[in-house]
Parts: C-alpha cells; sequence; structure tokens
C-alpha cells in the first residue's frame, strides 16, 4: 500500500506529519510502558514493542492514519493467556508473551491469505462494547494495587475488589498521594487542554518529584533501570504444547483486536477519506505482530485513541507513524534512564485514565431505548467479564449473539399485507391499520430467506393466518420479494403445502420472485405445481388476476387484518 499513496505525497503535508509524530511519540512512549503492567511484563517490552509495528504497518497498512501499538483489551487477554501457563516476573512469562504475539501475527497472516476479513462481523457492537465496559471495570481493579502502593491478588473483579477493600489500610501514604494526584493531573489535563499528551506531562512531572523529594525512599515503587539500546531478535517458545496452549488466546486476541482495529480504522477513513482494506489489515497486523514478538515485545493492534491523536495533530499519511518510530528508536537509544524514577502509582493512573476515557455509559442507556435485547446481550457480557472472566465473557457475547442470529434467521417477521389507500403500495396491516386486505384473499409475505431452518416457522404461521382469517380465504397471493434464497428443504416442504393447500379448495400464486429463486423453484417442480401463470411481477398483478376469477365476496374489508 505504500507505494500508492507515498508517490503522490506532498511536500506540504510533511511539517504535520512531524507534528503528528511527535504527538504520537508523546503519547506512545509513556502507554507503552504503562500498558506494560497490563500484559504483566517489564516496561522496556513495552518500548520494544512500538517501533517495528510503526514501521510495519506504514508499508503493509491500507489505512493512512491508522497508528498500532499496544492495547489494553487485548493486552489483558494476553495476560490472561500467557498467566495460566506460568508466573508473572519470570523469564519464561516475558518469553511466552513474545511468543503469543508472534502466534497471533501467524493467524492475521492466515486469515488475510484466506480474505477472512469478515470475521469481525461476528462480533456485533453491543456485544463488543460491553466487553469493553467490563473491561474497563476489570482492568481499573487490577491496577488499583499499583496506584495505592499494595499488595494484589489474582481472580476476578469480585475477588480482586473484596482484595482491595481488604488491604486499604496497608496504603501509605507517599504512593496514595502519588498515583491519586497523577490520576487528578490526567483528567484535568484531558479536560482542560485535551490536545496535550497528558500522559508525558504526568509521567515526567512525577518522575522528576519522585527524584527531588526521594520518593522511593519513603514506599513509592519506581519503574528502576531500564536497559538501553535496540531490542535482540529472540527466538520464540515454538513447542507444540506451548503452541496448543496458547491458540484459545491468540483466537480471542485476533477476533477482539481485528475487530477493534477496523472500526478505528474505518473512523479515520471518514475523516481523511482514504479506502480500507480489511484482508489487507489483517496481512499489515500479522506482519506488525511477528515482528513485534521476534523483537521481544508483545502483542499490537490499531488503536482508536492514538489514531485520534495522530489526526487531531494534522497527520496527513503514515509519514507520522515513521516519525514516531524514529523518536521512539531514539528514546531506546538515549532517553530510557531518565526513566528510572518513573513511579509506578503513575504509570496505573495513566492505565486507568485511557480505561475512563474508554467508557461509553451513555452508550448503554441509548441502547437500552433502542433495543432492549441487545441492551440485554451487552449486560450479560459485562457480568461475565466481571465473575467468569474476560475470556468467557467474550465467548459467551459472541455465542448468545450467534444464537440471536439463529433465532432471527429461523424465525423471519412475517407479515399479512394490504393496501395503502389511493396507491399500488402494500404493506403489514399490524403496522399500518389504514391498509386495504380483501376478503377471501390472502397476500402474505414470509419476511426473510427460505430454508431448513426457517421454512417450518414461515408455514406454520402461514396455515395459523389462514385459519384465523374471517371470512376464509380461498386463495394466498405469497409475496415472495423478501425471500433471496431458497434451499432444497424448504422447496420440499413448500411443495407439500401447496398440495396440502389444493387438498383444502385453497389456490396460491406468487408475486414478485427473483429469478434465482424462481429458478430453483421451477427445477423443484413448484412452477409446474403452481401454474406458471400464477407467478406475477406485481403484487397488484396477482390481485387483479385473482379479483377476474371466481372469489367469494366483492367487498374490500379496511382497516383490520384478516
Amino acid at each position: 500500500p505504500i507505494m500508492e499513496w507515498l508517490p503522490a505525497y506532498r511536500r506540504d503535508w510533511l511539517v504535520t506529519d512531524i507534528l503528528a509524530g511527535l504527538a504520537v511519540w508523546a503519547v506512545m512512549v509513556p502507554e507503552g510502558m504503562a500498558y506494560s503492567s497490563i500484559v504483566g511484563v517489564p516496561p522496556i517490552m513495552g518500548l520494544y514493542t512500538i517501533v517495528p509495528p510503526l514501521v510495519i504497518y506504514a508499508l503493509f497498512g491500507s489505512s493512512r492514519s491508522l497508528v498500532i501499538g499496544p492495547d489494553t483489551a487485548t493486552g489483558l487477554i494476553s495476560a490472561l493467556t500467557v498467566g495460566a501457563l506460568v508466573a508473572q516476573g519470570t523469564p519464561d512469562y516475558n518469553l511466552l508473551t513474545s511468543t503469543l504475539a508472534v502466534l497471533i501475527g501467524a493467524f492475521f497472516l492466515a486469515f488475510g491469505a484466506l480474505r477472512m476479513g469478515w470475521v469481525a462481523a461476528f462480533i456485533p457492537t453491543p456485544v463488543m462494547r460491553g466487553f469493553i465496559e467490563g473491561l474497563v471495570c476489570v482492568t481499573i481493579i487490577g491496577q488499583v494495587p499499583h496506584l495505592l502502593g499494595i499488595a494484589g491478588t489474582s481472580g476476578n473483579f469480585v475477588t480482586k475488589l473484596w482484595f482491595v477493600l481488604q488491604h486499604l489500610w496497608e496504603a501509605s501514604p507517599a504512593p496514595v498521594a502519588t498515583g491519586l494526584l497523577s490520576l487528578a493531573a490526567m483528567l484535568l489535563l484531558r479536560h482542560v487542554a485535551p490536545k496535550l499528551p497528558a500522559a508525558l506531562v504526568v509521567a515526567v512531572a512525577a518522575t522528576i518529584l519522585v527524584a527531588l523529594v526521594g520518593g522511593e525512599a519513603a514506599g513509592i515503587s519506581v519503574v528502576g533501570p531500564l536497559p538501553s539500546g535496540l531490542p535482540h531478535l529472540i527466538m520464540p517458545d515454538l513447542s507444540p504444547d506451548t503452541l496448543v496452549a496458547l491458540v484459545p488466546g491468540a483466537l480471542a486476541i485476533v477476533l477482539v483486536g481485528y475487530a477493534e482495529a477496523l472500526g478505528a480504522a474505518k473512523a479515520a477513513a471518514m475523516q481523511d477519506g482514504g479506502a480500507i482494506d480489511p484482508n489487507q489489515e489483517l496481512v499489515a497486523h500479522g506482519v506488525a505482530n511477528v515482528s513485534s514478538g521476534l523483537f521481544g515485545g508483545f502483542l499490537v493492534v490499531g488503536s482508536l485513541s492514538k489514531t485520534s491523536v495522530a489526526m487531531a495533530a494534522g497527520a496527513r499519511t503514515q509519514i507520522a507513524n515513521l516519525v514516531a518510530a524514529a523518536l521512539c528508536f531514539l528514546t531506546l537509544i538515549l532517553l530510557t534512564p531518565l526513566f528510572r524514577d518513573l513511579p509506578h502509582p503513575a504509570l496505573a493512573a495513566i492505565v486507568i485514565a485511557a480505561m475512563l476515557h474508554l467508557s461509553k455509559p451513555e452508550y448503554l442507556r441509548a441502547l437500552y431505548d433502542r433495543s432492549r435485547w441487545e441492551f440485554l446481550l451487552a449486560i450479560i457480557v459485562i457480568l461475565a467479564e466481571l465473575t467468569l472472566g474476560v475470556l468467557q465473557g467474550i465467548a459467551l457475547g459472541v455465542v448468545l449473539a450467534l444464537l440471536l442470529l439463529i433465532y432471527r434467521a429461523s424465525h423471519p417477521r412475517v407479515a399479512v399485507l394490504g393496501q395503502l389507500p389511493g396507491t399500488e403500495a402494500y404493506r403489514d396491516v399490524k403496522v399500518r391499520p389504514d391498509a386495504t386486505t380483501f376478503p377471501g384473499l390472502l397476500i402474505w409475505r414470509p419476511g426473510g430467506d427460505l430454508f431448513f431452518a426457517s421454512i417450518g416457522y414461515a408455514i406454520a404461521n402461514l396455515n395459523r393466518t389462514l385459519t384465523a382469517s374471517r371470512p376464509p380465504a380461498t386463495h394466498v397471493l405469497f409475496n415472495a420479494e423478501s425471500v433471496n434464497f431458497i434451499d432444497t428443504s424448504a422447496c420440499e416442504e413448500l411443495s407439500t403445502f401447496i398440495r396440502d393447500l389444493h387438498g383444502r379448495g385453497i389456490t396460491i400464486a406468487f408475486a414478485r420472485v427473483r429469478d434465482p429463486v424462481r429458478d430453483r423453484m421451477r427445477i423443484a417442480g413448484i412452477e409446474a405445481l403452481v401454474g406458471d401463470a400464477n407467478f406475477f411481477d406485481r403484487i397488484t398483478d396477482g390481485v387483479r388476476a385473482w379479483r377476474q376469477g371466481p372469489r367469494p365476496a366483492d367487498a374490500v374489508h379496511e382497516g383490520k387484518a384478516v
């Protein structure tokens, strides 16, 4: 993709791209170190994670503005996945975290090669929003011990919350003051100066203050010495047992991370006018994660928050990300000693502020008004995350969403149609009570495709409607405009149903049948059973044909469905 936009690069874009690169660098360095605590690895690995993915995405990504880097949602899944195998703080844990990034990259590349960019559609927005809201709570409670300088524990949200409440008395004044002041400064700066790199300002200020007042002696935990220089290539653990154990978490991260990244890329494209190739995004994320893991980093995905920073600073192309990568490269070589006294409470404050920024409770309020079922789905995901775990929460949400999809597909919204007065338009009589229906004629619409899972429900509903019609309907006009597909099972059941109607003295005709559907009906013998003359291009034609034939009554009945 870089070969498409780079030849058309304009010189007057360079200044804004450089300024945007500075802004991205100012955000990514402190956040990379802070997010490493979510992943459960040393802060230096957060810096190792930044440079290779930024460069790789600039080459392979289809978005002109998307910023790729460490992420909170997928980072927590990484910590849970690796933490189930080895203990945090050990070399094996760090190695498996990088190995997981390589495995994630391999999955991204495989899905990209298979053109499977559609997989993100299986996480509906309410599920993703519920997942993020639950993740906000889980991540914040995990950072509270670091914020207050007390011990933490493992377990679900409830377990961690109860542990924190039991050990609040152990908090010392110095780390508490550092953490709360850093959090207050983050929130205040975002409110009064949103364009200012709040994370960098807070990190620098906290580091200077702790160094000046000797906060480490007062019990404030600091990052400590960080190695300078470039990361070395590492050999991931590719043993079959390890890879099998990492696969579930890797797949969850790919699904969640891709949905999040694609959403961010599309949001950026709406502003910069670029085009997004979902399959190319899979390839770009694949190479970026493999490179991050091989250089000792952890997983990366496209970030809406970091992309917003770049676009607010005037980023026009991926040159901004290359500038940010160069500055992060210089940080690794020259500036890591400056972060020795960076306090962990300040890093926790940066993470908590980022999570609070992700939370959108107003979305849930609006969702409640729009769809109670989808609101319930989001709440179930949140509660599952808080009680069962993050992976279990998102898995339950996806499963419930798929079950809801299956239910809706197998229970199409059938309708009895009536004619709007003075028009040739036909509408659902339950929605438009002014629509006119005709005694003896039932105009019926199945409301969706007819296949093995939906045909039984559709025929049962049509039978009930015929039984309840007053006066009894003697002719059915089947409006097939909503049917784009009919399978063999549906054709066979429909044929049996038509024969049953004929045995009951009820005739049937079809209107607005799409050509592919009619071809399948012809092959199945339905057209011969009904008669070619009983297929109409318009509902009006079908009604007119019925009127011209023998029927029990000539009057029309308005306002109420038969």
